[in-house]
């Protein structure tokens, strides 16, 4: 994630901020020109109370997206826009039941969650097309609260269906979500991990109308055509073996190619969007022992327009070693407690030539 600053004071601001807490300017993100903007009113009683003047596109007029009632979206819209909600929100199809006061304080970490993951499907130029308008190659997302307690996730299953992400909204209760991860001996689960993982499956089933893609997939991942339901079944029984760590970003890439695929496309975009906000920051990294260089480097780069992929691991080994020993020092577990194998690496370099293949100008 890039670093934003205000128009009006120079205080760094951070993607979801509404406010600048040094000059108290409202803020609003403009996702096409990917900026969040100080707004100022507009002294004119002829005109809405909700119409401001952007003074990062002073051109236009705009107006919050509808769900920023809710305090979830800070994104804006231009007012000549015959849409209330911003180019982020309009990929709902179902929210939380709002009647509920809790699922308000859920729903919002959700769509902050949602957002970020936007920002990078764009910061990448990869098509984000609203189901609505195409309903066959579109992106929908199914925010479901639970409706049975007697069951694990209360019926209401975290996944992807031919563009639809349906995700449980209990994952965006910290406690829950740690009690699953716990039970499921996961080392890491996060909400903005599931928007990466389940949106990769979305992408899947983009690239794969390409025969010429989906032969170099299945020599990467494997034959996605075997019994993906008996995979997961022998996944879940039995596991898949001592040695995935090997072959596999984790253990739950081994149940499956689409699941191998789908872990190992969400790896690949925590290290990019992580690269960039190291870049951001102007991070170096120098530890201060004698050390061989793999543990040293200066992000210089934004990784989001970096085509060579080893300058990416390059970077992401050293800033990962920072990163967890940080953690450790604030009495945290490892931010990122994954070991990536050469044949991992190989693997998420299939990724970003994908990417890249199918992106447009980012």
């Amino acid at each position: 994630m890039q670093l934003f600053q205000c128009q009006n004071c120079g205080q760094l601001l951070y993607f979801e901020n509404t406010r600048c807490e040094r000059c108290g300017y409202a803020l609003g993100y403009l996702w096409e020109a990917r900026e969040l903007s100080a707004l100022a009113p507009i002294e004119n009683s002829l005109v809405k109370n909700d119409e401001w003047q952007a003074l990062a596109d002073p051109t236009r007029r705009y107006r919050y997206c509808a769900n920023a009632t809710y305090a979830v979206c800070n994104w804006l819209v231009p007012v000549d826009s015959p849409n209330a909600l911003c180019f982020a929100c309009q990929l709902n199809n179902t929210i939380p039941n709002l009647s509920e006061p809790e699922h308000v304080a859920l729903w919002q970490k959700l769509e902050f969650a949602k957002h970020r993951l936007v920002y990078g499907l764009l910061r990448f130029g990869l098509p984000v097309i609203n189901k609505t308008a195409d309903p066959a190659l579109g992106l929908a997302f199914d925010f479901l609260a639970p409706i049975d307690p007697t069951i694990q996730g209360g019926g209401i299953t975290t996944g992807h269906a031919d563009g639809l992400i349906t995700i449980n909204i209990a994952e965006a209760d910290d406690a829950k979500r740690e009690r699953v991860r716990q039970m499921m001996e996961e080392p890491y689960r996060t909400l903005l991990g599931h928007f990466r993982h389940e949106v990769g499956h979305y992408y899947w089933q983009l690239f794969a109308r390409s025969m010429d893609w989906l032969t170099a997939f299945r020599q990467n991942f494997g034959d996605e055509r075997q019994n993906y339901a008996q995979a997961l079944g022998m996944h879940y029984q039995q596991g898949n073996g001592m040695d995935w760590a090997t072959q596999f970003v984790s253990q739950y890439a081994s149940a499956h190619p689409w699941e191998d695929w789908a872990e190992t496309w969400a790896h690949y975009l925590h290290m990019v969007d992580a690269l960039e906000t190291a870049y951001a920051f102007g991070l170096r990294v120098r530890p201060q022992i004698r050390a061989d260089a793999n543990l040293t480097t200066t992000v210089d780069f934004n990784a989001y327009n970096q085509a060579d992929f080893e300058m990416l691991i390059e970077a992401w080994l050293p800033v990962t070693y920072a990163l967890n020993g940080l953690n450790r020092s604030m009495g945290h577990v490892d931010l990122y407690p994954f070991v990536l194998s050469p044949r991992v690496l190989e693997k998420m370099k299939f990724v970003h030539t994908s990417i890249r293949r199918w992106a447009g100008p980012g």
